[in-house]
This record gives C-alpha cells, sequence and structure tokens, in this order.
C-alpha cells in the first residue's frame, strides 16, 4: 500500500488545531471568571464572569443545603457556645457600662446628672453591673432561640457578594487551580486529535471553507470536552484501571474545605451576623428583644426610677429607657468588633459547614456548582467556536502562503 504525499503544510493543521484547543479553553476558563464586574453597555453588548455572575445564586444553594443539613441556625448558635457569647458580650460591655449610662444621662438630662451626689450615681453604677450578667446571659439564650428570625442570611449573602464579587473565584481558583490549568492543557490535546480528522478532510477536500469550519468544530467540541470533564462523569468510574471522575466532584472535600473556611471568616463572621441582626431588616425584633431584657435592669433600680421620675416624670424616664434601649442596640454591635473572638468562633463555624458539604453526595455537590456554568455552556462553546474559525481563517492565509 503506497503512503499517499502530504504536503508540508498540511501537518501545519493538527498544530494549529491544538494551539485552537488549547487558546478556546484558555478562553472558557477565563470567561468563567473575569471580568469581575460587568463590562460593556447592555447584556447583548457587555460581559461578566459566569462565576462571578452567579456568586449569589451559588452562595445561596450552597448556604441553603447546609443549613437544611444543620436543621436551621440554632444548632449553629450551640455550636458557638452560648457562654462564651455571654461572656464577650459581657467582656466588652461592663468596662464601659459607666460610660454609657453618662453618655445617655448627659444627652438627655445633663442638668439632672450633674446635680446628682456621686454617691447615688455610684450606686446606680454598681447596680447596673451586678445585674448586666444575668440580663445579658437571657439576651444572648433569647437571641439563639431566634436566629433565624433575626438574621435574613441570604440579604447579609447578597449584600456582602454585592461588595466582594471576586469571592467565589477567589474559591474556585484556591481549591481548583491545578484543575482548571489540566482543563487548558486537555484542550491542547485534543483539538490536536481533532485537528487530525481536519487534515484528513483537508487532504480529500483542500478548500479554505474546510480549516475554517474545522476551526469552529475543534474550538466548539474543545469547549464542549473541558466544561463536561469538570463535571463530569458524577459518580468515579475505572476506564482502563484509571479512576475517572468530574475534576470538581473529585476535589470536594478541598472545596468544601476552602468554600467553609472562607465562607466563616470572609462572609458570615459572628460580627457580620450581629451587625445584620441590629441593623438589618430584622432589626425591629432585634430591638424587642433587648428591650425585653434592658427594662428591668432600669425599673428595678429604684435610685434611678425614683430620681428621674421625681425630676423629670414620667415622659422623661420613658424617653430614658429609649434612649438606653439604642445604646444597648449599639453596644451589642461593638461587642463583637473583636478580631481574636470571631477567628476562634469562625474556625467552629468553617468545621461544621465543611462537615455538611463535603458529606453531600456528588448529584447534590454538583448541583451546587453545574447551574451557574449550564445556563452559560452554549455561550461559553460559541465563543469556543467563533475563535476556532477565526484561527481557521488565519490558518488558511497561512497556508496560501506557504503554497505561494
Amino acid at each position: 500500500m503506497t503512503i499517499p504525499h502530504i504536503a508540508p503544510e498540511a501537518w501545519l493543521i493538527p498544530f494549529v488545531a491544538a494551539l485552537i484547543g488549547w487558546g478556546t479553553n484558555w478562553l472558557a476558563i477565563t470567561l468563567s471568571l473575569r471580568p469581575v464586574s460587568f463590562v460593556g453597555v447592555n447584556a447583548w453588548l457587555g460581559w461578566q464572569g459566569v462565576i462571578p455572575r452567579k456568586a449569589e445564586r451559588m452562595a445561596h444553594i450552597c448556604i441553603d443545603g447546609t443549613l437544611q443539613r444543620l436543621g436551621n441556625l440554632r444548632a449553629v448558635y450551640e455550636r458557638l457556645d452560648p457562654e462564651l457569647i455571654t461572656g464577650q458580650v459581657l467582656a466588652r460591655v461592663t468596662p464601659h457600662l459607666d460610660d454609657y449610662i453618662d453618655d445617655v444621662m448627659y444627652e438627655l438630662h445633663p442638668v439632672l446628672w450633674d446635680n446628682l451626689p456621686l454617691r447615688m450615681r455610684r450606686r446606680i453604677y454598681r447596680w447596673a453591673e451586678q445585674r448586666l450578667p444575668e440580663r445579658v446571659e437571657a439576651m444572648v439564650e433569647d437571641f439563639g432561640q431566634e436566629l433565624g428570625d433575626l438574621v435574613d442570611l441570604k440579604a447579609l449573602i447578597s449584600e456582602e457578594l454585592a461588595e466582594r464579587p471576586e469571592f467565589m473565584n477567589e474559591v474556585f481558583l484556591e481549591a481548583g487551580e491545578e484543575q482548571f490549568r489540566f482543563v487548558i492543557r486537555a484542550g491542547a490535546v485534543f483539538g490536536g486529535l481533532l485537528g487530525v480528522g481536519v487534515m484528513a478532510t483537508w487532504l480529500f477536500n483542500p478548500a479554505p471553507a474546510v480549516l475554517i469550519l474545522g476551526g469552529l468544530v475543534v474550538g466548539f467540541v474543545t469547549n464542549w470536552l473541558a466544561l463536561n470533564l469538570i463535571f463530569k462523569p458524577l459518580e468515579e468510574k475505572r476506564i482502563l484501571g484509571v479512576p475517572v471522575q468530574g475534576l470538581f466532584l473529585r476535589r470536594q472535600p478541598e472545596i468544601s474545605h476552602v468554600w467553609a473556611r472562607k465562607v466563616a471568616t470572609e462572609l458570615l463572621t459572628v460580627e457580620k451576623v450581629a451587625h445584620a441582626m441590629v441593623h438589618g431588616s430584622k432589626a425591629a425584633r432585634t430591638r424587642a428583644i433587648i428591650q425585653k431584657h434592658l427594662r428591668p435592669l432600669l425599673d428595678q433600680s429604684t435610685v434611678m426610677r425614683l430620681t428621674t421620675q421625681l425630676t423629670v416624670g414620667a415622659t422623661g424616664y420613658t424617653e430614658l429607657k429609649r434612649a438606653m434601649n439604642e445604646r444597648a442596640l449599639t453596644a451589642t454591635d461593638e461587642a463583637f468588633h473583636n478580631r481574636d473572638f470571631n477567628q476562634d468562633r469562625a474556625a467552629v463555624v468553617a468545621a461544621m459547614i465543611e462537615e455538611r458539604i463535603a458529606a453531600l453526595p456528588p448529584k447534590a455537590f454538583q448541583d451546587i456548582l453545574r447551574p451557574a456554568f449550564q445556563e452559560e455552556e452554549f455561550w461559553l462553546m460559541l465563543a469556543g467556536g467563533a475563535t476556532g474559525a477565526l484561527a481557521g481563517a488565519i490558518q488558511v492565509l497561512l497556508m496560501a502562503g506557504l503554497g505561494g
């Protein structure tokens, strides 16, 4: 059998196809991650990376799945250790309690407070300090019981991700950067193999359209393969004795670890949850709980109640309680501005989240990540095909030059 002569420029075809496969897979990964913020005129004339654009949705699915396995936020609260939370509030509030009382009194009734004997003021300070621990303990317990109603986690996540659109990119890159590089390299291999087929077709029909259409097919197919390498097969299979599974699915423990750590230390810290309780959409309920536990602290202080009522009347005393309630709200928020405490409790939350996500079956884990890509797969593959067709057209010009 005579081996047909192959023109030297024909060997350029598999090489170019390998470059197309490499380049279009690189493009698919890049378009998945970049740009972090939308760039363009409108939805049709612009682009934002798939992962940053879908970050909020992925985060919500992930948090929902985690909470379903936890039962509710009460379980998170129990793991955080209510006694430590109470201790943290007391440690931060008690040293400033006298100042808090002074601030409110000087704001509302400066003449009364200035003329009140120091001995009586000290009695008020000590009374508040003695009663504060039991009030805070009861208040923290109430917060734990109603945590799910006091914090809108989805709103908090949406707010945080709006300020940190790169957050999910960081998770994917930290947990799966090597997998992204593998997908890009695999594009060169698949592209080269497909290029052999394009070369064979071109040998029988050396028309420019073969190279252009071949480039389109290589770009489209290699992007399709890249996206499928990430998520398929769902369960581990053995092919010629080699274990094969979707690249991100194989990395479930690592992704779970990175996601849990970053969520607990950057997205849903104790400080941010406390801030959401005080300033979020459910702040009115938080105020009601604080008022419920602060009112006895004031009403049971005979010196404070009688002195205020006798000098400024019942209305003035009511205004004083309202102001104290507002100051307590601020103090509750400020109590968790402690880096060491936040880091310590974050480790507890991270371990809990990691444990739940790592235990998800592959299908449930895939359902967290896949939807974001699924909606954009066609456009990513189309971008790969268009890039491949362009490369094919350039190849036509190069081969025309070589042939001439």
